[in-house]
């Protein structure tokens, strides 16, 4: 199982290059970034973080579909793939509705336009070329140049019982918010089903971390073991909105992972 943490968007992007390498330092597997509006730009900081480490994969979840045009997403995405092999994690996503009103890119069908994005995009990424006509993903012989060489899995964000089985149907993974119960994550997973688009399907999760970055490794392990209990193979542990600095938790979360190693 693997363990990430969250630089929160609350912080200054000029933050993030030395977080990222003491993440890094710290022992953690995964770094996850967040594009909520109207702060950091998911490519760009993804980018930086992976430029600025040797090891660390780093996920952003989620990309809200309604803002791009696929080709653009399969464009960023092989790009960063190909100049960071096995290391970037991109998941897809309704995005927040009000926030997409806001841009006025709000759909009538947000499950449709995900269904049409995903797909295309994962074809793209396999070097397909892609032609459809869809509600609202339209495409006319669209080939990516530079396919990556090792295609990174593509991920869903998912809540609702729809949204979860279209992950578990069209995607390579799920990435579950930090809102759910162990019992829920587990149930979440269910709605998945085997994760049928292709094998190895990511499940990962988002937890909240307590509120005093003094916690001992214990009671973060113990967080991160009850996430694994219900299915997760990733547990990536979210510091308060009031102190979004994950800096104060290295040392509790890396405490942490090497007490919920296989060998431990």
């Amino acid at each position: 199982m693997d363990i990430g943490i969250v630089f929160r968007p609350e912080l200054a992007p000029e933050q993030l290059p030395g977080v990222a390498r003491d993440v890094e330092a710290a022992g953690l597997d995964q770094l996850w970034l967040w594009e909520d509006c109207f702060l950091h730009g998911g490519t760009a900081t993804a980018a930086v973080a992976l430029a600025r480490t040797d090891t660390l994969t780093v996920g952003v979840g989620l990309f809200p579909v309604p803002l791009r045009n696929p080709a653009v997403v399969a464009m960023e995405t092989a790009s960063l793939a190909r100049l960071f092999p096995g290391r970037y994690l991109p998941v897809l996503g309704h995005g927040v509705l009000d926030w997409m009103g806001q841009v006025g890119n709000r759909v009538a069908s947000p499950l449709t336009l995900l269904a049409e994005h995903t797909s295309a995009v994962r074809d793209l990424l396999a070097g397909r070329e892609v032609t459809r006509s869809g509600r609202y993903v339209s495409l006319d012989r669209v080939r990516l140049d530079h396919p990556p060489t090792i295609v990174p899995p593509v991920l869903v964000g998912a809540r609702g019982p729809r949204t979860l089985r279209l992950a578990g149907d069209l995607a390579d993974g799920v990435l579950l918010d930090s809102g759910p119960t162990p019992e829920e994550v587990a149930s979440s997973l269910r709605e998945c089903g085997p994760g049928g688009a292709a094998d190895g399907f990511r499940r990962v999760g988002y937890v909240a971390l307590p509120e005093d970055p003094a916690a001992h490794g214990g009671q973060v392990a113990t967080i991160v073991r009850a996430r694994a209990e219900a299915g997760l193979d990733c547990v990536v542990l979210v510091p308060p909105a009031g102190a979004p600095d994950p800096g104060p938790w290295l040392d509790a979360v890396s405490a942490a992972r090497d007490a919920t190693a296989p060998d431990r």
